[in-house]
Formats: structure tokens, C-alpha cells, sequence
């Protein structure tokens, strides 16, 4: 059987697969030629990330197709209902891109409160000039420890998140349409462990009360966060997405920015990606990567290898 992992996969997702006796292709096909291509291989297993679609269109010209994979948590780039409704298996890895997940969004975080994306814009430029000029300007980050930090959208990665925040010190608040609570277990390198437990609260709290805002939720139709939701915020409030774009309205974004309302910005994931508006590309105050949440060696190792076993376990189980 042929495995095409369009959007590539990891060494150890890839031996797992060959020692199980699945031929791996890892060609990246332009999209206007990937119905062709499977087609043509007689592909049975279709591996994506975000950058690949698999739509009705494709899954209709693709006969030869028995899975559909997507290395990661949301699958918004499959038409996953269609695919199940022709018999399809269509499968993700939702928990192995967790932690570094909520990892990046403390980058961003830890950046923000001192502004270490917008000196590592200027140091480049004025450091051996303005020195002092700019550790004047840098002179008033603060800390984490102490403050609030409120997560909408309490699942896998939200509660990733907030075992950070409580590991740093900080107060954690959250809020979730489908968990009323959850018990989170923040473990440390020694073996011990505490578990605290947090109950979710209505959103308009944590609009209300949190110094801090991240948000993991899926893709959907309008904003999460728009100009109504910024001005229930706390002046000087900072805010991260590193979920889908689209769930902030980046024009609302922008003016609280301009207003004070929001201290500053982290941004993962965009509106118009892959091609950002330029008015958030270039604003001081936001801190920016392309969509790269997922992408460390650990998380593409887990999630190699957790495909591999779910396809393996698909296809030898139908085979018999």
C-alpha cells in the first residue's frame, strides 16, 4: 500500500510505516496536480498539514484514496464530513502538538511584556548608536508572576497552557462553551506533581479580569474577539493567537493597539494567511511567526509516529 505524505512527515512516522510494509512518498505535489498524481500512483493513504486541501472535489476524482491524515489538530483544510460519508477514514494527531503549542504562546508572552520583538527589530538598526536611547525605551517591561491569564478555548492545548502559567505563578481563568472544568496536573522534573482544578467561567469574565488572553479554539464562522470584545478588555491588556486566523478581527486588533486598549499583540496565525495584512506585519507592538506552533522536532515526532500507528492499525485490521 502507498502512503503520500504531501505535506512531508517525520523520519520516525516514515520507518514505522515501512517496517509495517507501506511504500512512503514524501514528493510535495502542487495541488492542481494531486488528484492526478494519486491517481496515478494509486495512492491509499493522503498525508496533509496545512498547506494541503482535500476537498469534495478531490476526494471524488480519488477513488484509489482509503485515508486521509492530517498531522496536526484542525482539520478546517478537509472536507472531513464528505470524506466519512464515502468511507473514508480521515484521522489526526490532536494531543502531539500540545505542548509546543502552548510553549510558543509563552514566547510570545514573555517577548511581549519585554518587548523583545520589537528590540530585536531595533537593536540590529540602533545599537551601536542609541544604546541608551533604546534601553530607556525597553526600561518598563514587567512581570508574569501574579497576573491573570485568561484562555478561551479549554482543550488539550488550553489546558497545555495554563500548566505553564501556573508553573510561572500566575492566576489562571478560562473559558469553554463544551468543559465547565478540568483538573490540570502541572508535573516537574522530579516526579511530583500538583493537580488545580479550575472551573471555566462565562467569556465576558475573562474579557473582564484577565491581564493576559490566548485563545485555542477551532475555526468558525465570525470573530471570537472583535471591537466589542477589546472594549471589555482591561487597558493595557496583551493577547495571543496561536489557534486559527480568523478568530480575531485584526482590524479591531490594530485600532485597540493604536488606543492603548491592547499592550501588545502575539500573532501565529492570521486572517489572510499565507499573505498578512502588512498593517499587522509592520505594527511595533505584535509579535510575529508564520503558523509555526506545531513545528519543533519533538511535536513532528510524535505526530509521525502517531499516524503511523493509526494507519497501520486502519489498514492491517482491514486487510484481515
Amino acid at each position: 500500500m502507498k502512503v503520500l505524505a504531501n505535506d512531508g512527515i517525520s523520519q520516525s512516522g516514515q520507518d514505522a510505516l515501512k517496517e509495517a510494509g507501506f511504500e512512503v512518498i514524501t514528493t510535495t505535489v502542487a495541488q492542481e496536480q494531486l488528484a492526478n498524481y494519486i491517481n496515478n500512483k494509486a495512492i491509499d493513504v493522503l498525508l496533509v498539514r496545512s498547506a494541503t486541501t482535500v476537498r469534495k472535489e478531490l476526494i471524488d476524482s480519488c477513488p484509489s484514496l482509503k485515508v486521509i491524515g492530517r498531522g496536526g489538530v484542525g482539520m478546517d483544510n478537509i472536507d472531513v464530513d464528505y470524506a466519512r460519508s464515502k468511507g473514508l477514514h480521515v484521522i489526526n494527531t490532536p494531543a502531539a502538538s500540545s505542548q509546543s503549542v502552548a510553549e510558543l504562546v509563552f514566547a510570545h508572552l514573555f517577548g511581549g511584556v519585554r518587548f523583545l520583538h520589537d528590540a530585536n527589530r531595533n537593536m540590529p538598526l540602533d545599537g551601536d548608536s542609541r544604546f541608551n536611547n533604546l534601553k530607556k525605551n525597553y526600561a518598563k517591561g514587567s512581570e508574569l508572576r501574579g497576573k491573570t491569564l485568561g484562555i478561551i478555548g479549554f482543550g488539550r492545548i488550553g489546558r497545555e497552557v495554563a500548566k505553564i502559567a501556573l508553573g510561572v505563578g500566575m492566576r489562571v481563568i478560562a473559558s469553554d462553551k463544551f468543559v465547565g472544568k478540568a483538573t490540570i496536573k502541572v508535573e516537574f522534573y522530579n516526579g511530583q506533581f500538583i493537580n488545580v482544578e479550575i472551573e471555566t467561567e462565562p467569556m465576558k469574565e475573562i474579557l473582564k479580569h484577565s491581564d493576559f488572553i490566548t485563545l485555542h479554539v477551532p475555526a468558525q464562522e465570525g470573530y471570537v474577539i472583535g471591537e466589542k470584545q477589546f472594549e471589555a478588555m482591561k487597558d493595557g491588556v496583551g493577547i495571543v493567537n496561536a489557534a486559527r486566523g480568523g478568530v480575531i478581527d485584526e482590524v479591531a486588533l490594530v485600532k485597540a493597539i493604536e488606543s492603548g486598549k491592547v499592550a501588545f499583540a502575539g500573532l501565529d496565525t492570521f486572517e489572510s494567511e499565507p499573505t498578512p495584512a502588512v498593517q499587522v506585519l509592520m505594527n511595533g507592538s505584535i509579535s510575529l511567526t508564520p503558523h509555526i506552533g506545531a513545528a519543533t522536532n519533538e511535536a513532528q515526532d510524535r505526530i509521525g509516529t502517531e499516524l503511523a500507528a493509526q494507519i497501520i492499525s486502519i489498514l492491517k485490521t482491514e486487510a484481515v
